[in-house]
């Protein structure tokens, strides 16, 4: 009886794994291609001289900084002279306005105004140079010098390549007598590396105020991606359809100091120590969001075929792609709410015991957490009533939310990437940075977050780092992109 009564088991069971097999290996041969087929452009001819353009942008220190007292107003001003000089048609045909003094609103108004408006933003500031490193660059970092088919200075890549790459694509196309149907709006902010909160925020309050609504927004975030993947031998041009919120969190303790002679069992800085160790070891839970399930969706069919298999079956497969995946700190990232301590103060001199001690840890939210749940997870973690626990910083920011890869906005800029790379795979992706864009989600559900500049090896570090650089060739490229961007409005 038992023996019959496993034989009629084992007849289902094996059926069901005959028809996983078949119906998951259905998947990976089926697993086409999505992208879209495009006609390549040929390359537009760029007039000379925009390289240098850029470059006499790089040599004006737009800073931004921590400290609000140390802010140049007079680096902004000389800033909007020089887009103004250089670029005579856009400001002769189009409307510009300065809001909150420092940011840049340009208005080019389209043929047809029964269309919404898109917006393409930028931003005019830039990071410090840190003190002691300026010797470390191979050209000053406002040098704003062209060398070895470079394009050298703190901003090439982040941002203001955008900025100019927008206004040249635009003075291109007014110099050829192009008009838009649609309205077309250019936001450049002048404090999104510290939060955006006094430029872009305003210009979105404006344009709210206005009762202005928006087909697309295109800012920065993903870029494109030579040897992302060991097998994949193509382009990747990574287009953020969200972003992750931000939040610092503030730990602090206060406990009596003293001689270091004689020390407690805990003082200020192991309980803080303690509380960041813990917070290390229990990580928020690792999530396949839906801005990195389209990725794979988008990639799997140009990888080899374990891989296929994998990300066609991401259903079944998810806990070994989630293992995977948290194993690199990129792809980590885009997979869970990172935690990162960045401060840690405490003591005054080696033989007095701290009598407090303050840490900073800065959170990058993924979609589907919030930053409440974020605090509560670091009170249950972390468990000790000696430690204080409070946001800090000059914003917060809630995860985004996700934009439609569907949508029309999406498939236009789709084809202005692939018109210009043809081999490239469009794909969209989780930006793990906050940007400026964040400020307009109230305009539009379609915001997408794009520089068109290659990311190669090194590169990454450069952002932010030493020797800020961007290829000659291709900020050309990006020119030609953006450019194909507008006309097709």
């Amino acid at each position: 009886m038992i023996r019959g009564g496993f034989g009629k088991l084992t007849f289902p069971l094996g059926a069901a794994v005959t028809a996983l097999v078949g119906f998951t290996l259905a998947r990976t041969i089926g697993y086409g291609t999505a992208q879209r087929p495009v006609r390549a452009e040929p390359p537009v001819e760029l007039p000379p001289g925009a390289g240098e353009r850029l470059a006499g942008a790089l040599r004006i220190p737009t800073v931004s900084y921590e400290d609000p007292a140390a802010f140049d107003g007079e680096a902004f001003r000389a800033l909007h002279r020089y887009l103004e000089a250089t670029f005579s048609a856009v400001h002769s045909e189009l409307r510009r306005e300065a809001v909150a003094t420092h940011s840049l609103l340009y208005t080019w108004h389209g043929s047809d105004p029964s269309l919404e408006p898109i917006l393409l933003m930028g931003h005019l500031d830039v990071v410090p140079v840190e003190p002691g490193t300026e010797r470390n660059w191979r050209q000053g970092p406002f040098s704003g010098r062209i060398a070895d088919g470079f394009i050298w200075g703190r901003g090439a890549l982040d941002n203001k390549a955008a900025v100019v790459g927008i206004l040249e694509a635009t003075e291109m196309l007014l110099r050829e007598g192009f008009r838009p149907r649609r309205t077309v709006f250019f936001a450049f902010g002048h404090d999104e590396e510290v939060g955006g909160m006094g430029g872009a925020r305003e210009v979105a309050a404006l344009l709210k105020r206005r009762g202005v609504r928006l087909e697309m927004i295109l800012d920065e975030g993903g870029m494109i991606g030579d040897g992302v993947l060991p097998d994949l031998s193509v382009s990747l041009a990574m287009v953020g359809i969200a972003e992750k919120g931000f939040l610092s969190v503030e730990l602090s303790t206060r406990i009596g100091g003293g001689h270091s002679s004689l020390p407690p069992p805990q003082n200020a800085v192991g309980i803080l120590s303690a509380a960041i160790a813990r917070l290390d070891r229990h990580p928020m839970p690792a999530r396949l969001v839906t801005p990195t399930r389209q990725l794979f969706e988008r990639i799997g069919p140009q990888l080899s075929l374990a891989r296929r298999a994998a990300f066609a079956n991401v259903w079944l497969t998810w806990p070994i792609v989630l293992r995977r995946l948290e194993i690199n700190p990129a792809a980590n990232a885009m997979v869970r709410t990172t935690m990162a301590p960045t401060i840690f103060q405490a003591g005054t001199k080696d033989n007095v015991l701290p009598s407090g001690a303050r840490a900073v840890v800065n959170f990058r939210i993924l979609p589907g957490d919030s930053v409440a749940e974020v605090l509560e997870h670091v009170r249950r973690v972390i468990d000790d009533e000696r430690v204080e626990i409070s946001k800090t910083g000059r914003f917060y920011a809630e995860p985004s939310a996700v934009s439609d890869i569907e949508s029309a906005s999406f498939r236009n800029l789709e084809r202005a990437i692939r018109s210009t790379i043809p081999d490239a795979v469009v794909a969209p992706c989780q930006v793990v940075v906050v940007t400026d864009s964040r400020h307009f989600a109230e305009l539009t559900a379609n915001i997408f977050r794009f520089l068109p500049l290659p990311l190669r090896p090194g590169d990454l570090e450069r952002i932010h780092g030493t020797n800020e650089r961007v290829a000659l060739h291709d900020y050309e490229g990006a020119i030609r992109m953006y450019r194909q961007l507008l006309h097709a409005a």
